[in-house]
């Protein structure tokens, strides 16, 4: 890749929209913070509306949908643009409620929730009972630390005890960290590496898994793949999960890696020994998500 990597440099979308037909969107990172709309979103979904390029959002956050939905709309997102997203919370509450995979073939009906009040409309009308113990589940529910702020060592007793069981774990959302109001905090995805460390086994829902994205490839039905773009800041899931997918991807740097590019426009080399490490090819880079 070193040898033949090239990656465009452009100040929006204005410059590659015509490049592709749909477009699948990260959601937290790229359009929002985790309390903050970024500016430029709402006019560059305008604007991509108005030129028939239609999108999907595609979140790592481990909270249904509908929940994704109504916390973009409190931040003052239209409620228009938010009538196709996919969480890999949606997807979790599936898995748990099909449990058609392997995985769940000797697993147990109760369950240990790792994770925040807000993820837990998650649970809602699934056939399972919650307990408190380690020792008493038969499965760990792991979508993120209980409050903003804690570390994965602040786990490291739990985690040790789970996997000591052999208690096997869903992540409900793999990224490592996020940018929450301009500060970094850890996600779901630390807690699990962590426990895989461990000897503990885990079932990952979300990207970069492939799977996850079938549903963005049913809502683009009409759109050759070729000419489908996903739009992500984060290596390890939004770049790597469209080469996962097949997909081409254009990489905002004001996200995740953003300390490491030291400004914009982007260090390429940096950007270059992120794609080698993540084997994972954006084809374009933009500064946020603006027009």
């Amino acid at each position: 890749m070193t040898d033949n990597f090239k990656i465009s440099i452009h100040d929006g979308m204005a410059s590659v929209v015509g490049l592709y037909d749909a477009f699948i969107l990260d959601v937290w990172g790229v359009l929002h913070d985790g309390v903050t709309l970024y500016p430029g979103v709402i006019d560059t979904l305008e604007r991509l509306t108005a030129a028939d390029k239609p999108f999907v959002m595609l979140t790592n956050a481990p909270r249904r949908s509908a929940a994704v939905a109504d916390a973009m709309v409190g931040m003052g997102m239209p409620l228009r643009f938010c009538n196709k997203i996919l969480s890999s919370g949606e997807a979790t509450f599936l898995d748990l409620q099909e449990r058609r995979d392997e995985f769940y073939r000797q697993i147990g009906n109760r369950f240990l929730h790792i994770g925040p009040e807000r993820d837990r409309s998650l649970f809602d009308n699934l056939d399972w009972e919650e307990v408190n113990a380690v020792g008493d589940s038969d499965l760990i529910i792991n979508t993120g630390p209980w409050e903003d702020g804690e570390t994965v060592e602040d786990y490291e007793l739990v985690l040790k005890q789970g996997a000591s069981l052999g208690l096997p774990m869903v992540c409900a959302n793999p990224d490592l960290e996020v940018i929450r109001g301009g500060r970094k905090i850890i996600c779901a995805g630390s807690l699990a590496l962590r426990y895989e460390e461990l000897g503990g086994a885990v079932r990952w829902l979300g990207k970069p898994r492939a799977e996850i994205y079938e549903y963005c490839f049913r809502e683009l039905t009409h759109f050759d793949k070729s000419r489908i773009a996903a739009i992500g800041d984060s290596f390890r899931t939004d770049l790597a999960g469209a080469a996962n997918a097949g997909v081409a991807s254009i990489f905002v740097a004001a996200g995740i890696h953003s300390d490491e590019l030291g400004g914009w426009p982007p260090d390429t080399g940096v950007i270059e020994k992120l794609a080698v490490h993540w084997n994972a090819r954006p084809v374009a880079s933009i500064p946020g998500f603006v027009w």
